[in-house]
Protein backbone atom coordinates (compact mmCIF):
# COMPACT_ATOMS: atom_id res chain seq x y z
CA UNK A 1 0.00 0.00 0.00
CA UNK A 2 0.92 3.51 -0.79
CA UNK A 3 0.24 5.06 2.74
CA UNK A 4 -3.07 6.91 0.98
CA UNK A 5 -6.05 4.93 1.48
CA UNK A 6 -8.31 4.14 -1.54
CA UNK A 7 -11.70 6.98 -1.80
CA UNK A 8 -14.68 5.20 -1.00
CA UNK A 9 -16.22 6.44 -4.06
CA UNK A 10 -14.79 6.80 -7.38
CA UNK A 11 -17.46 9.16 -10.02
CA UNK A 12 -17.32 9.18 -13.52
CA UNK A 13 -19.58 12.35 -14.91
CA UNK A 14 -22.30 11.80 -16.55
CA UNK A 15 -20.21 14.02 -20.27
CA UNK A 16 -17.16 11.78 -18.87
CA UNK A 17 -15.12 14.71 -18.28
CA UNK A 18 -14.63 14.77 -14.12
CA UNK A 19 -13.73 12.32 -11.59
CA UNK A 20 -14.98 12.92 -8.40
CA UNK A 21 -12.95 11.06 -5.65
CA UNK A 22 -14.32 10.77 -2.18
CA UNK A 23 -12.42 9.81 0.92
CA UNK A 24 -14.22 8.25 4.26
CA UNK A 25 -12.31 11.30 6.12
CA UNK A 26 -14.63 13.97 3.83
CA UNK A 27 -11.77 15.04 1.20
CA UNK A 28 -12.78 15.36 -1.96
CA UNK A 29 -11.15 15.65 -5.19
CA UNK A 30 -12.34 16.83 -8.64
CA UNK A 31 -10.12 16.16 -11.42
CA UNK A 32 -10.67 16.63 -15.14
CA UNK A 33 -10.58 14.32 -18.08
CA UNK A 34 -7.91 16.56 -19.13
CA UNK A 35 -5.85 16.84 -16.32
CA UNK A 36 -5.45 13.15 -15.84
CA UNK A 37 -5.05 12.51 -19.57
CA UNK A 38 -1.85 14.94 -19.79
CA UNK A 39 0.26 14.12 -16.34
CA UNK A 40 -0.61 10.40 -16.76
CA UNK A 41 1.73 8.41 -14.68
CA UNK A 42 2.70 6.74 -17.70
CA UNK A 43 5.74 5.85 -19.57
CA UNK A 44 4.30 7.33 -22.62
CA UNK A 45 3.87 10.50 -20.64
CA UNK A 46 6.20 10.86 -18.05
CA UNK A 47 9.41 9.47 -19.65
CA UNK A 48 11.50 7.26 -17.76
CA UNK A 49 13.31 10.45 -16.21
CA UNK A 50 12.17 14.21 -16.31
CA UNK A 51 13.95 15.20 -19.33
CA UNK A 52 11.95 12.45 -21.11
CA UNK A 53 8.41 13.77 -20.04
CA UNK A 54 6.38 14.50 -22.89
CA UNK A 55 4.00 17.36 -23.03
CA UNK A 56 0.57 16.35 -24.04
CA UNK A 57 -1.01 18.81 -26.08
CA UNK A 58 -4.67 18.59 -27.69
CA UNK A 59 -6.96 16.92 -24.75
CA UNK A 60 -9.01 19.48 -24.00
CA UNK A 61 -12.00 17.07 -25.23
CA UNK A 62 -11.27 13.89 -24.20
CA UNK A 63 -13.46 11.93 -21.90
CA UNK A 64 -13.11 8.67 -19.83
CA UNK A 65 -14.01 5.90 -21.23
CA UNK A 66 -13.51 3.65 -18.21
CA UNK A 67 -11.62 2.72 -15.24
CA UNK A 68 -10.33 -0.53 -14.07
CA UNK A 69 -9.08 -1.19 -10.84
CA UNK A 70 -5.85 -2.76 -10.47
CA UNK A 71 -5.59 -4.31 -7.04
CA UNK A 72 -6.14 -2.76 -4.11
CA UNK A 73 -3.50 -0.31 -4.76
CA UNK A 74 -5.05 1.62 -8.35
CA UNK A 75 -6.77 1.74 -10.98
CA UNK A 76 -6.15 2.40 -14.76
CA UNK A 77 -8.00 4.86 -16.53
CA UNK A 78 -8.87 4.07 -20.00
CA UNK A 79 -9.69 7.11 -22.48
CA UNK A 80 -11.80 7.82 -25.26
CA UNK A 81 -8.35 8.20 -27.35
CA UNK A 82 -6.96 4.74 -26.71
CA UNK A 83 -4.16 6.04 -23.98
CA UNK A 84 -4.83 3.32 -21.61
CA UNK A 85 -1.42 2.53 -19.83
CA UNK A 86 -0.95 4.62 -16.96
CA UNK A 87 -1.82 3.22 -13.72
CA UNK A 88 -3.14 5.93 -11.48
CA UNK A 89 -1.90 4.86 -7.29
CA UNK A 90 -4.36 6.03 -4.62
CA UNK A 91 -1.07 8.14 -3.54
CA UNK A 92 -0.85 9.73 -7.08
CA UNK A 93 -4.44 10.40 -7.63
CA UNK A 94 -4.04 12.33 -3.88
CA UNK A 95 -1.24 14.43 -5.01
CA UNK A 96 -3.03 15.34 -8.05
CA UNK A 97 -6.10 16.02 -6.17
CA UNK A 98 -3.85 18.50 -4.01
CA UNK A 99 -1.89 19.81 -6.18
CA UNK A 100 -4.17 20.48 -8.48
CA UNK A 101 -3.88 24.02 -9.03
CA UNK A 102 -0.07 24.42 -8.99
CA UNK A 103 0.44 21.20 -11.12
CA UNK A 104 -2.45 22.46 -13.70
CA UNK A 105 -0.54 25.95 -14.01
CA UNK A 106 3.33 24.47 -14.62
CA UNK A 107 1.62 22.29 -17.45
CA UNK A 108 -0.14 25.07 -19.01
CA UNK A 109 3.27 27.31 -18.78
CA UNK A 110 5.14 24.48 -20.11
CA UNK A 111 2.49 24.07 -23.25
CA UNK A 112 3.04 27.93 -23.92
CA UNK A 113 6.41 27.30 -23.63
CA UNK A 114 6.09 24.98 -26.27
CA UNK A 115 3.70 26.99 -28.48
CA UNK A 116 1.13 24.46 -28.48
CA UNK A 117 -2.48 24.55 -27.21
CA UNK A 118 -4.79 22.76 -24.78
Amino acid sequence: MTGVTAPEQLAVSRDRRLLTLRYADGRRHELTAEMLRVLSPSAEVQGHSPEQRVTVAGKSEVAISDIRPIGHYAVRIVFDDGHDSGLFTWSYLDRLGTEKDALWQAHLADLAAKGLLR
